[in-house]
C-alpha cells in the first residue's frame, strides 16, 4: 500500500480514538446535568435548561463515539456466516458493503451541512422555553458523521490491503 494511505489510516484511527475517549467522559457530564436537575427540582425552581442540555449531551456522546465504536468493532454485525469466513473473504465482502455505509454517511453529512448552514443563516433556535441556538449541536453532529465517514474510508483501505496480502 502507498505510504500516504497507511498514514491516512493511522491518522484517522488515532483521531477517532482520541475523540472517542473524550466522548466516553460525556456520560459523566450527562449524569451531572441530570443530578443537578433532580436537586434543583427538589430544592429550587426547576431549571429550564437541564432536559435539553441532557439531550444535547447525549447526542454528542452518541455521535462523537460512533467512529470509535466502529473502530473497536462494537457495532452490530450479522454474524451468521461472516464469523466462519477467512479474513480475506471477510475483507472482500466488507469492500463491497462499506460502500453502502459510505453512501449513507455522505447523504447524512450533506444534509447535516445544509441544516447547519440554515441554522447559522436564520439564527435557528430550539422551540423550547430555554431556546438555545441549534447550530452548535448541528456542528457536533456533522463532525461526528464526518469522523464515521473517515473511519469507513480507513476500513476500505485496510480491507484492500488485506486482499493484497498486506497488513496495516
Amino acid at each position: 500500500m502507498p505510504r500516504v494511505l497507511i498514514l491516512f489510516v493511522r491518522v484517522v484511527e488515532r483521531l477517532n480514538y482520541l475523540v472517542g475517549r473524550f466522548a466516553m467522559y460525556l456520560i459523566f457530564v450527562l449524569a451531572g446535568v441530570l443530578l443537578w436537575s433532580v436537586i434543583a427540582k427538589a430544592l429550587l425552581n426547576p431549571p429550564l435548561w437541564t432536559q435539553e442540555m441532557a439531550q444535547f449531551t447525549m447526542v454528542a456522546y452518541f455521535v462523537l463515539g460512533g467512529a470509535y465504536s466502529l473502530q473497536l468493532g462494537a457495532n452490530v454485525r450479522m454474524d451468521l456466516l461472516y464469523g466462519r469466513w477467512s479474513p480475506k473473504r471477510q475483507a472482500a465482502v466488507d469492500c463491497v458493503t462499506v460502500f453502502a455505509m459510505i453512501i449513507f454517511l455522505c447523504v447524512v453529512l450533506w444534509g447535516g451541512i445544509d441544516s447547519t448552514i440554515y441554522a447559522f443563516e436564520v439564527g435557528e433556535r430550539s422551540r423550547t422555553v430555554w431556546r438555545p441556538y441549534m447550530a452548535p449541536i448541528k456542528i457536533v453532529i456533522g463532525f461526528g458523521v464526518f469522523l464515521m465517514l473517515l473511519q469507513s474510508l480507513a476500513f476500505l483501505i485496510r480491507d484492500i490491503a488485506t486482499l493484497r496480502g498486506e497488513r496495516i
